[in-house]
């Protein structure tokens, strides 16, 4: 399993690596009229092709954005909202953000409860320990997703401050 895992690995990195070629394109045909492209003419035959721009392509650049500015800066005539506004938005945004944590919590709770009551029972058909930890299995996931939805809520709430 580890060896194709880092054989892709190594792979993806050799070509994110690579830096980009530009050289000239030749077209070759051979006897059967299958076209063979190259960038080396293989006989008298290949055909030079042409490319709209002998200059290499442009590489693409990384913008550095700091938190909260615009890619592209505001049109002047673009509407704005009044500080009062904004801050009523943030308010009930707020609110419904806490709304959903406490729900979430409770939800938590409520599935802690079952996984600890699961974990408390063995069925009579698992003898063996991988037959229990299957069966306990979406109860875990159930918790994990109500302690990931809650981390993501309180992530919100933070940006709020």
């Amino acid at each position: 399993m580890r060896k194709p895992v880092s054989a892709c690995l190594l792979l993806t990195a050799s070509l994110l690596a690579a830096s980009p070629a530009w050289g000239q394109i030749y077209k070759c045909v051979n006897e059967d009229n299958h076209p063979t492209y190259t960038n080396v003419p293989v006989d008298k035959k290949c055909v030079k092709m042409q490319i709209e721009s002998d200059a290499p392509p442009s590489t693409a650049t990384t913008t550095v954005r700091t938190r909260g500015a615009a890619a592209t800066p505001t049109p002047v005539d673009f509407p704005r909202v009044s500080a009062d506004t904004q801050k009523a938005r943030d308010n009930d945004r707020r609110a419904i953000l806490n709304q959903e944590l406490s729900a979430e919590l409770q939800s938590l709770n409520a599935a802690r409860a079952k996984l600890a009551a699961e974990e408390k029972t063995r069925a009579g058909n698992e003898k063996n320990a991988q037959k229990r930890e299957d069966r306990l299995q979406p109860f875990r996931e159930e918790v994990a997703s109500r302690e990931r939805n809650i981390e993501a809520i309180n992530k919100e709430l933070a940006n709020l401050r």
